[in-house]
């Protein structure tokens, strides 16, 4: 066991040293926990924010105006006034992704009690935006109705209190959300490539044929591959969260970061071994990056990282539960974001340890095959 452990740890010191020596690889990992993560966070909002709104106004009267005022910055942008005619053609060169049409006579129908209508045409090509938007005008139309006819300048009085309560994000701010979850996709995007691209550095380098002659088994080969990378990644993960999410983009961590850390190696070793394993299919960079793709992006879109586990299909859901990314990100945001302990965490422990077990142990089988066949 001792001489297995030197040669674990040997190896990847050469594991580290080779990746050192290649600088795409740095460039990548530097670029993929700094910059990506900080201009995903930045520029992929999920809330509406400076959505342009045109209205066309047949009444003209106080009410459209006091309306048209009341749609206000940062979320809508200044409303613009346009004739009847160019209704399609604005909503149709998506100019605008809302347009408020006042009918004639609309402020003494309101006074009258005749309820008028107003026509609200959205451009439903961006369906959050479109969606969140949409409430929050309907919102505004109902407070300043309310208010023009009641005369009352204060909210309207509701027959029940309703207090909102937003719990683990107060301000409702997506940055919060996109900037870990991107660091989170970005671990298991990583873990997957730099064990694959080292193993097929490997053959491509001519070492592979090296390590065959020396006395040292497929375990200790694979092993020091996994520990090496998955130590770079996961320090520059925990680098990304410090200087990027909390120093930078000010997103507070609630939860500790040495548990995240130790999950995360546990995860790593699933992850890592799948890179391996799909590296054991190809025979050069192309051919992996081909392969791993689709396996990436079903990884990541249906994880839970990007939208809830619940808005998926039963089935789907059942599915991806033997994807360790799946339960690699529930623990991540019960940490990160909710401030969970191990006593909430233990049972995404197990699952992805059994996992990882599951994975390590088809990955060094199918490396054993691949390098018998080398000889």
């Amino acid at each position: 066991m001792r001489q297995w452990l030197s040669n674990v740890f040997n190896l990847g010191l050469k594991e580290l040293s080779s990746l050192r020596a290649d600088p795409a690889l740095v460039i990548l990992i530097a670029y993929v926990f700094t910059f990506a993560v900080y201009s995903v966070a930045t520029g992929a909002k999920l809330e509406v924010a400076n959505a342009s709104v045109a209205y066309v106004d047949y009444d003209r009267s106080a009410l459209t105006g006091r309306i048209i005022g009341a749609i206000l910055k940062p979320t809508f942008d200044t409303p613009e006034q346009i004739g009847a005619d160019r209704v399609s053609s604005v909503m149709d060169s998506g100019r605008f992704v809302f347009v408020l049409s006042f009918p004639p006579n609309f402020e003494a129908d309101v006074l009258a009690g005749r309820q008028p209508q107003i026509q609200l045409n959205v451009d439903a090509t961006a369906m959050s935006q479109a969606g969140n938007g949409a409430v929050f005008l309907q919102q505004i139309l109902s407070d300043e109705i309310a208010k023009f006819v009641s005369g009352d300048e204060s909210t309207a009085v509701l027959p029940i209190n309703l207090v909102v309560t937003p719990r683990f994000n107060p301000n409702l701010n997506s940055v919060w959300f996109s900037s870990v979850m991107q660091i989170i996709n970005n671990i298991t995007i990583l873990s997957v490539l730099l064990t694959g691209a080292a193993l097929i550095r490997e053959r491509e380098h001519g070492t592979i044929e090296h390590l065959l002659v020396m006395p040292v088994s497929p375990s200790e080969i694979m092993v020091a591959k996994i520990w090496a990378n998955g130590l770079v990644i996961i320090i520059a993960a925990v680098l990304s969260l410090w200087l990027v999410v909390q120093t930078l983009l000010g997103v507070p961590v609630a939860g500790s970061i040495p548990l995240f850390v130790a999950g995360s190696a546990l995860y790593l070793v699933s992850v890592t071994g799948l890179g391996i394993l799909l590296a054991t299919f190809t025979t050069s960079m192309p051919q992996f990056g081909l392969l791993a793709l689709p396996v990436l992006v079903i990884m990541n879109l249906l994880s839970g990282s990007v939208t809830p586990m619940e808005s998926m299909p039963v089935w789907l859901q059942d599915v991806m539960q033997v994807s360790p990314s799946t339960h690699f990100v529930a623990f991540a945001q019960a940490i990160l974001y909710r401030g969970a302990g191990l006593g909430t965490v233990w049972v995404n422990l197990i699952v992805m340890g059994g996992l990882s077990a599951v994975f390590l142990l088809a990955s060094l089988k199918r490396f054993r095959l691949t390098m018998a066949s080398s000889r």
